[in-house]
């Protein structure tokens, strides 16, 4: 019997528990299936597709070099796999539980009812740190942490594949064409976009744990600076070309060298530069393995809750903001015309590029939600389609957390002139993106509608016709914003919504119900 095995957003061998469980089950067809369902949905873009199909281009190879083909097919599931049990003998399929979104939730359970329906065993295993029917929060972190400190998965040397007459039995109209990997990875408008693949993601862990990390505890919020001293892992977590514990036990593994490094190195004070650095380095990786487990906690809300990609946390700020955005603001801030130079900068990099710091999305996603009064629903799905590490579990929940419509959290309004003064304090970052300011001085920046008419004429610049001049009145929808949601907060507090979106979300190490000391 074939145990296929069914690729998603894992596309590795390495450290992939299905994988070894086919192969130790018998011999393995693994499969991955382009969804035309997934492909046409609001929230992918071309970025995404590209990454995939260089990512795929590795797998094939990785697969091919242990004696198994990759078979890539096209349609739609469970009736790609349906066609697939009629013409081969599939004992079982094997694959990671996925926490997308709202489609691929939807197609899993119409897959497990297949399944079930047709006496097919249909083994899903755990991904990264999240959990599936999670009970309480409580002990989650303990949970996790026994994920990720676990041995990796060794890839086996060499699996046995399906025949060569089998596999001229697969249906020909679900066989996807093998492209050109060129073609299909050339996304117009887009510059320095990372790239998919094993080797990639590999390359980016070693230069990141042994050379880039130095700065990162400082440097992460920089929308110039993170661009290398974050790790840039994101979308290979993503996509999966690296697993969460592969980046865990790096990270972990290399900050007690450097640990051991210090203690070595002694105190004495011509030690001094070289210790301060190994120091650096070293909490910068204790950090960054934090923040993984951060990653997989945001993961598991949506697991837990399938349906915040759609609605609030709390129902009561579901109906804050019209569904259908003023269409006028939801075009100016997506393409950059803000009249707010941070705001407009970030957004025209991120189009271009793919990736943005965490600091920035939080702010343009704040900017959007509180100064442009737009829902967080379309204004996400503008940046799930920019975003060439999205994430649902991530996204949605960060979107909601950042428009404050959760409940519990901290209602953080950034402030783009302050951000940018503090995070862009030369305008460096500013002037590449938004060239049409470039001329004015570093103070006017900040706020070039302020500059005199002399200093804009003398500079080649006039606000309002180079530039625009501000969408919305910042400290009017600043107040606005800030008025309107610390009341809908405190209205969640008194009503008892903010204790159950805790119970089921909050972050907390200890049982909700703990004894106090």
């Amino acid at each position: 019997m074939l145990q296929l095995l069914w690729f998603k957003r894992d596309l590795r061998v390495h450290d992939h528990a299905p994988l070894a469980a086919a192969a130790a089950a018998g011999r393995v067809l693994p499969v991955y299936v382009h969804e035309p369902e997934m492909l046409r949905a609001d929230d992918h873009d071309p970025r995404h597709a590209a990454f995939v199909h260089e990512c795929l281009h590795e797998l094939r190879d990785a697969l091919s070099e242990r004696g198994v083909p990759l078979l890539e097919l096209h349609g739609t599931l469970p009736e790609v796999f349906d066609a697939l049990c009629e013409q081969l003998p599939v004992g079982a399929i094997y694959a990671h539980e996925e926490c997308g979104n709202g489609i691929s939730y939807a197609r899993d359970r119409r897959v497990r009812a297949w399944a079930k329906g047709r006496g097919v065993a249909l083994h899903e295993l755990p991904g990264n740190g999240v959990v599936r029917r999670l009970a309480s929060r409580d002990g989650w972190h303990e949970q996790w942490l026994q994920h990720v400190r676990a041995p990796r998965i060794c890839a086996p040397p060499h699996m046995v594949g399906a025949t060569a007459h089998e596999l001229s039995l697969v249906p020909p109209q679900f066989v996807a064409p093998h492209a050109d990997v060129s073609r299909v990875t050339t996304v117009p408008g887009m510059v320095n976009r990372q790239r998919g693949g094993r080797r990639n993601a590999e390359q980016l862990l070693r230069s990141f744990l042994h050379e880039r990390g130095e700065h990162y505890r400082v440097a992460m919020s920089s929308p110039s600076h993170a661009i290398d001293a974050c790790s840039r892992l994101s979308v290979h977590l993503t996509w999966g070309t690296l697993s969460v514990r592969e980046a865990y036990q790096g990270a972990r593994g290399r900050a007690a060298q450097l640990r051991d490094e210090l203690k070595a190195l002694g105190r004495t004070s011509h030690d001094k530069p070289p210790r301060e650095s190994l120091t650096r380095r070293q909490q910068s990786l204790v950090s960054f393995a934090s923040r993984l487990e951060w990653r997989d906690h945001f993961v598991q809300k949506l697991e837990s809750e399938p349906a915040l990609e759609y609605r609030a946390y709390a129902s009561l700020f579901d109906n804050v903001w019209p569904l259908a955005p003023q269409a006028e603001r939801l075009d100016a801030w997506r393409e950059g015309r803000t009249g707010y130079p941070l705001v407009d900068a970030c957004m025209r990099s991120v189009h271009a590029t793919g990736w943005l710091t965490f600091r920035m999305r939080a702010m343009v996603m704040s900017f959007a939600s509180h100064y442009l009064w737009l829902h967080w629903r379309p204004a996400g799905l503008v940046l799930a389609r920019a975003f060439t590490d999205y994430e649902p579990g991530i996204h949605w929940t960060q979107c909601q957390m950042q428009a404050g419509v959760t409940g519990i959290n901290t209602i953080r309004i950034y402030n783009p002139i302050k951000q940018a003064a503090e995070h862009d304090a030369a305008g460096a970052f500013v002037r590449q993106w938004v060239p049409e300011l470039a001329a004015l001085s570093t103070a006017d920046l900040l706020r070039p509608w302020d500059a005199p008419p002399l200093m804009q004429q003398m500079h080649g610049v006039h606000i309002g016709r180079d530039y625009p001049s501000p969408i919305v009145p910042h400290d009017a929808s600043y107040a606005h914003a800030r008025d309107t949601l610390h009341a809908l907060k405190q209205s969640a507090q008194q009503q008892g919504v903010s204790r159950r979106v805790w119970q089921q979300h909050g972050s907390r190490k200890t049982p909700l119900n703990a004894p106090t000391r």
